[in-house]
């Protein structure tokens, strides 16, 4: 099994077509082609040529659909442009600034082939006679805002970056549910420690998504939590209807990884504004749902380790 090189670094290694990665030695392994293809057929060999007498847990990362940091652009396979030019545009980007117009095509054609390498894999685990017996997570670690939101692609509170898609399927994991409770990337590593029959540790936190999918969760949070770094030094929770986000101004988001001191930045109602298009920070008719929204906020802070903060209020 190989693995690509850690953090930002490994679009560094590789472009969208050919480049390199490291095996489980350290070995620099060369690869031509589409990436998402090549790393696919890493994963293929993997499962071929593995001990089949044991189980086996195989986490595999694509870079696709993250921008290409050295191109500072999104590199779907050739043809995307073309396969993917009359997108219909998302409503958080309908007239707003960013890069979307140019890249959304390859960003789309970034996402059919990890939906087409993913099928892949399951094909394998057919051949194999263990699909049935395997379980599948789908997921990312963040989406994208193409710079709408600030001056760079992920680091915002916003659901173009922290709404990411998030799959089951196998036991555990079946009749094709759709879960509308708030869960986060926090609930990924206790869903899989059950998936083996393993208690998770108590230092970790987050839930299994287990409990939702069958009907034994109680007290599910209502509320997501979310840190923002190196855009900024920021605080948010993610409710059914609310999104409320604070940031710490004299701070450096690369340099700080917390403050004292908070000052109110956004307020979304997810209902009525599902693009998050009308920020309702210091509108004195919000003034009692961004005070029983702070008071989550800092809870929540205080139950990440965090010391409890002053949140200053805005008001217009």
């Amino acid at each position: 099994m190989l693995r690509t090189k850690a953090s930002s670094y490994s679009k560094l290694g590789s472009n969208g077509y050919g480049g390199y990665m490291y095996d489980k030695d350290m070995n620099k392994v060369e690869f031509s082609g589409y990436r998402a293809d090549a790393v696919t057929d890493f994963a293929l060999d993997y499962l071929q040529n593995r001990d089949k007498t044991n189980p086996f847990f195989l986490f595999l990362s694509y870079i696709e659909p993250h921008h290409q940091n050295d191109r500072n652009r999104y590199e779907g396979p050739k043809g995307s442009k073309e396969r993917f030019n009359g997108f219909e545009v998302p409503g958080d980007l309908v007239d707003t600034e960013g890069d979307w117009r140019e890249n959304y095509p390859d960003y789309l054609g970034c996402c059919a082939s990890i939906d087409w390498n993913v099928g892949r894999l399951r094909e394998e685990l057919k051949r194999q006679g263990i699909a049935k017996d395997t379980v599948i997570v789908y997921t990312s670690d963040h989406g994208s805002h193409f710079k709408t939101r600030n001056s760079e692609y992920k680091r915002s509170c916003h659901e173009g970056s922290i709404r990411i898609p998030l799959l089951a399927y196998g036991p555990g994991f079946e009749g094709g549910r759709i879960v509308h409770e708030l869960v986060s990337s926090i609930d990924i590593p206790p869903t899989l420690l059950a998936c083996g029959d393993i208690d998770k540790p108590q230092t970790m936190r987050g839930r299994c998504l287990q409990e939702l999918v069958n009907g034994k969760a109680v007290d599910w949070p209502q509320e997501v939590y979310i840190q923002i770094s190196e855009s900024q030094v920021g605080r948010a929770i993610r409710t059914k209807r609310w999104k409320y986000s604070v940031c710490a101004i004299d701070k450096d988001g690369w340099n700080d990884s917390c403050s004292d001191v908070y000052v109110e930045e956004f307020l979304y109602d997810l209902e009525k504004d599902p693009h998050e298009r009308n920020n309702l920070v210091g509108c004195s008719e919000y003034r009692d749902v961004c005070d029983k929204l702070m008071s989550i906020l800092k809870t929540r802070m205080v139950e990440a380790g965090e010391k409890g903060a002053k949140i200053i209020k805005v008001e217009n």
